[in-house]
């Protein structure tokens, strides 16, 4: 049996995105927290720097322990909520991202307008097993690029953005259907 996310969550996922009527949700998801990974390990970093310096100038390792520990703390739920804050939703109808918790920024374009999907992985993306999804959109303008950073199995969503827009194609807006009038 496979373990059920608890309700809360499902509610915070729902409050996240509603699609409208006979709108299907195909993915949705966060940035994995292998993605911010490097924003862990420069907080960690930065703690360590930090805690040599309290160390130096006090002499306390009481007083430096302590330090070290908040600002790896502060770390991990700065990533937390920067991850939890970024939501990537395709649906068969539009893809949507949506940052932010207290002020919100929302991207937003029908399924019909993307020309091509790709996907990148860096070296430490491929060993970590994430990479950056870039939808190509019939705008032009740098304000219209979607881009879903930082996904776990990016071939994944391809696979299924290829999906939606190959049942979008054959769907009821008059693209890929047969005419009988020949």
């Amino acid at each position: 049996m496979l373990p059920t996310a608890p309700p809360v969550w499902n509610k915070l996922r729902r409050m996240s995105f509603s699609p409208s009527p006979g709108e299907q949700i195909i993915f949705q998801g966060h940035p994995s927290w292998r993605a911010i990974l490097a924003f862990y390990l420069k907080g960690i970093v930065i703690a360590l720097v930090v805690g040599v310096l309290v160390h130096l100038i006090w002499g306390s390792s009481a007083l430096t322990f302590v330090v070290v520990l908040v600002i790896i703390g502060l770390d991990v739920l700065v990533g937390f909520i920067k991850r939890l804050a970024t939501v990537y939703t395709i649906t068969n109808r539009r893809l949507n991202i949506k940052r932010g918790i207290f002020a919100r920024d929302i991207q937003e374009t029908r399924l019909e307008r993307v020309q091509n999907v790709n996907y990148r992985q860096g070296v430490f993306q491929r060993i970590l097993r994430v990479g950056d999804v870039d939808f190509d959109t019939a705008a032009s303008d740098s304000e219209n690029q979607f881009v879903f950073n930082g996904v776990a199995n990016p071939q994944d969503v391809v696979t299924q953005v290829d999906k939606a827009t190959s049942a979008g194609a054959a769907g009821s807006h008059g693209l890929g259907e047969p005419s009988g009038d020949y």
